[in-house]
């Protein structure tokens, strides 16, 4: 244990054993418990973060959110990804010690595109993946897609994106990428930005996290 409750995580990197760091919060008749990454930006406890895991649990979902080993070791910038596929699989592994639940994947932006990853190569097998604002391509990029691994991904796959996503524009650049998904679905938030803001909205970071809860359960359910 480290200070206020949380975990550490070891993985196993080719160049050494780095550590993780998670925190697990159980949900009251707890049906599934879901493991949530970050994105590149801003580590697990950003307050998004907080308010959708805080939304999950509502819904009777456990939460597991993590940072990856890069941000635990005070660095900005991302591993290769090699390195957070390892972190998810370590990640995987604890979720199995802490809650005998059906566990799912989720993460935003960058986190949920290592999550796809990671199920893609096999290293995690989850009862599904769920990507808040899944960075199809860079901004402006429609060029340089991040989706050819997206088919080998055999778990059910919900993107919940916001209609105004520079990530993902054009939209018919993502809807053709999942067509080739075994079962993948987006689930649009009408007007809402790359962090789900909404222009003429006054909510706080932990409001909207929470508000996309209630989709993702649903889906959840439907798939459990």
């Amino acid at each position: 244990m480290t200070s206020a409750g949380a975990l550490n995580v070891p993985v196993d990197l080719p160049t050494g054993r780095v550590e993780a760091v998670a925190w697990h919060e159980r949900a009251e008749a707890g049906w599934a418990t879901m493991a949530i990454a970050h994105g590149a930006g801003a580590g697990s406890s950003h307050p998004f973060l907080v308010g959708f895991a805080a939304g999950m649990r509502g819904e009777g979902v456990s939460t597991l959110r993590f940072d990856f080993p890069y941000l635990t070791a005070g660095r900005r910038m991302p591993g290769p990804p090699a390195h957070a596929v390892a972190t998810w699989r370590a990640v995987a592994a604890l979720a199995a010690d802490l809650d005998r639940s059906p566990l799912w994947a989720a993460g935003k932006s960058y986190g949920g595109r290592m999550a796809s990853m990671a199920a893609a190569e096999g290293a995690i097998s989850p009862a599904g993946l769920v990507y808040l604002g899944y960075p199809l391509h860079p901004p402006g990029r429609p060029d340089k897609p991040r989706s050819a691994h997206l088919p080998r991904v055999a778990q059910p796959q919900l993107f919940v994106e916001g209609t105004r996503d520079p990530f993902i524009d054009p939209h018919a650049q993502l809807v053709d990428a999942l067509a080739a998904c075994a079962d993948a679905r987006i689930a649009w938030v009408e007007g809402a930005g790359h962090s789900f803001e909404v222009a003429g909205r006054r909510r706080d970071a932990a409001t909207i996290g929470a508000e996309l809860a209630p989709i993702v359960a649903a889906w959840m359910r439907e798939r459990s």
